[in-house]
């Protein structure tokens, strides 16, 4: 038995002093020069600021009396979590320094508590070992050090966690990456990568491959800047093209590699378009080493627009609605750059989650072994039906703090409303056939028919025809999943294209001008009606005025409506108007259509009332297929590749 180091202090050398607090907390922050390769924003340091604090990827320098804590995202301890899924019973702290000054331990419990567990003075050229116990973290809790610096500098040279391996081996990973006409952000996460692996880098003992699963027409491989990243890569680099299958056929055809080189012990699937934080990737091959039993381990999400903003801690599938939602006890887009891990006491408490996003997931192979491989849906519930699946069948999973890729947020767009309406439908409702506890599904048929009606209220025709025929496609059962892969997106792409809403311009000058007329008495409200009575009103008022003649002088917007204000209570008061997209790039028309709203209304009723009856034999139809629609046969069939 040997020690092994789960986590390694590191630091952001890529000049973004927006993330340094996800690092390092004190008085003066700032970054070095780049080496990492990934794209990154050079912000250049403040008068009273040092640009050389960043020594390198382990080193930092604090000035005399400045005091640096790293009670951090990245670099505290999450002891709570390897006390609950690990085999280990202590942590051991290593901080190597040069200089005179003071290390300070600390720890903190579940409600966020936080007491100092010892103090060391530090001389020239001084390396502590703080052995810590982790029997105390079962609900959660956090280790981390402090460094202050005496009359003279004080520098950081390394520091790392280390646990007692339990006589395990150490594991290794090959990392699928899926893409799509994304070329210039794959090329960067494959020098970020490259970089990690090279020499005796941080990552060089950890992953076997890089295999890029290209489904686009804009190829990786012709990208300006993709030969150096090969050349950094060699041959752990691995380029395969096929159809576009989305991210269910992408990362299935990852995992189907991954099995048939049989080399590594797990598969690690990461998004084209994320920037990675490279020891993240090697601290959730250590966690999954060292679980009491095969373990999915996830990484969190933090925004690409705003770096310190964590997406969410961890994620529930809420099973009475069967809808994604913020494990309990925590919040949404948290920004640590403005509450840190000392001063959020939920961060603290350990998180339980059903699933973990593939914008980076780690699987072991175990475990695709054992509960197959995506469900064939394109894109939509994949990730969220796969823990479900893996935890019924005993792998649970953990979106383990420290390990995290930055991404574009969800924010920023509303995919519940353009083509992808149509895949989170439909694939919403299979995985609640799959593994809704309830005999009926919950709420969620109700809740779906409401839905259905807000696209109505909202002149979101060509979401309400995509949803529609979502839920058509669920009742024809499972059988057609893998045929349909490959033509599904193009079916549906027609079928929003058929409606005026789905015509998306950059400028609305490109529609006819505003309706010419006399002002409204009273200006239309746009706060969204309170309480279940309000509700209830507006929705009324709304769809009877859905169901009576357009005016004749609909031809032309009534008014132009920011996407801010853009809901259904105050688009169900318009015939007519020009409505802003969610990300502010372009503007839809959307126009009343009496016909086709009564139509979809009569349809929508109609197919709700089916899926609450047929519900039950539906389900047994689902589950009893699973074993087919993920396992390795269907898949090869699907994507044409030969038995190993």
């Amino acid at each position: 038995m040997t020690d092994r180091v789960v986590a390694r202090v590191v630091f952001p050398t890529d000049g973004d002093l927006d993330i340094l607090p996800l690092y390092v907390d004190g008085e003066h922050v700032s970054a070095a020069s780049p080496d990492l390769g990934g794209p990154a924003v050079f912000v250049p340091s403040a008068p009273d600021q040092h640009p050389d604090q960043v020594l390198s990827r382990r080193g930092y320098r604090l000035d005399p009396g400045q005091r640096a804590s790293f009670a951090t995202y990245f670099n505290a301890f999450p002891a709570g979590y390897w006390r609950r899924w690990s085999v280990v019973d202590g942590v051991t702290l290593v901080v190597r320094t040069n200089g005179p000054g003071t290390l300070m331990v600390y720890r903190s419990n579940a409600r966020g508590t936080v007491a100092r567990v010892t103090t060391e003075v530090l001389t020239a050229d001084t390396e502590h070992r703080v052995p810590l116990p982790l029997r105390s973290f079962g609900d959660g809790g956090w280790y981390w050090f402090d460094l202050v610096a005496g009359q003279e500098e004080l520098t950081l040279v390394e520091a790392d966690w280390r646990v007692d391996d339990q006589g395990r081996s150490s594991g290794t990973t090959t990392v699928g990456v899926t893409t799509f006409n994304r070329p210039d952000y794959c090329t960067a996460l494959l020098h970020q990568l490259g970089a990690a692996v090279e020499g005796d880098g941080e990552l060089a003992a950890v992953v076997d491959e890089v295999v890029v699963v290209d489904q686009g027409t804009r190829k990786v491989t012709a990208d300006p800047g993709f030969p150096a990243a090969q050349e950094r890569l060699g041959s752990r680099l691995r380029m395969l093209e096929q159809a576009n299958l989305g991210g269910s056929g992408g990362f299935s055809r990852a995992m189907l590699e991954t099995l048939d080189a049989g080399r590594s012990d797990h598969v690690l699937l990461l998004d084209d378009d994320v920037v990675c934080e490279p020891e993240g990737i090697a601290r959730a091959v250590a966690f999954a080493d060292l679980a009491r039993r095969p373990t999915i381990v996830g990484g969190h999400m933090f925004s690409m627009h705003q770096r310190s903003v964590l997406h969410a801690l961890g994620e529930v599938v809420l099973p009475w609605q069967f809808r994604w939602g913020a494990a309990p006890s925590t919040r949404h887009s948290h920004d640590l750059a403005a509450a840190n891990l000392r001063s959020t006491p939920w961060l603290h408490r350990r998180t339980d989650v059903d699933y973990n996003g593939w914008w980076m997931c780690l699987i072991p192979i175990v475990v695709l072994r054992d509960v197959g491989l995506s469900l064939p849906v394109f894109i939509k519930w994949d990730d969220a039906e796969y823990g479900l699946r893996a935890a019924a069948a005993g792998y649970p999973t953990v979106s383990l703090p420290g390990a995290a890729v930055w991404h574009v947020p969800w924010t920023d767009k509303d995919d519940s409303v353009d083509w992808q309406a149509y895949f989170h439908a439909r694939n919403r409702f299979v995985a609640a056939l799959l593994h809704s506890p309830f005999r009926f599904g919950g709420r969620m048929v109700r809740e779906s028919l409401a839905i259905q009606v807000k696209h109505l209220l909202g002149m979101q025709y060509s979401a309400a025809l995509l949803r529609q025929r979502a839920l058509e496609d669920v009742l024809a059962g499972p059988s057609g999943m893998h045929a349909d892969l490959p033509e599904r997106l193009a079916e549906v792409r027609a079928l929003r294209a058929s409606q005026p809403d789905a015509d998306v311009r950059p400028d609305p000058d490109h529609f006819p001008s505003l309706r010419r007329g006399r002002p409204r008495k009273r200006e239309l409200g746009t706060l969204r009606p309170a309480g279940v009575v309000g509700t209830a009103v507006a929705g009324a008022a709304g769809l009877l005025r859905q169901v009576a003649p357009v005016a004749g002088d609909a031809a032309y917007p009534e008014r132009h409506v920011p996407a801010a204000e853009a809901g259904w209570w105050t688009l169900s008061r318009l015939d007519s108007a020009l409505v802003s997209t969610t990300d502010g790039t372009g503007v839809s028309w959307h126009r009343r259509d009496r016909s086709l709203a009564l139509g979809l209304l009569r349809d929508s009723i109609a197919v709700h009332q089916r899926l609450l009856r047929e519900w039950p034999a539906l389900a047994r139809r689902y589950r009893a297929a699973l074993g087919g629609l993920v396992g390795q046969e269907s898949w090869r069939k699907t994507l044409d590749l030969p038995a190993p």
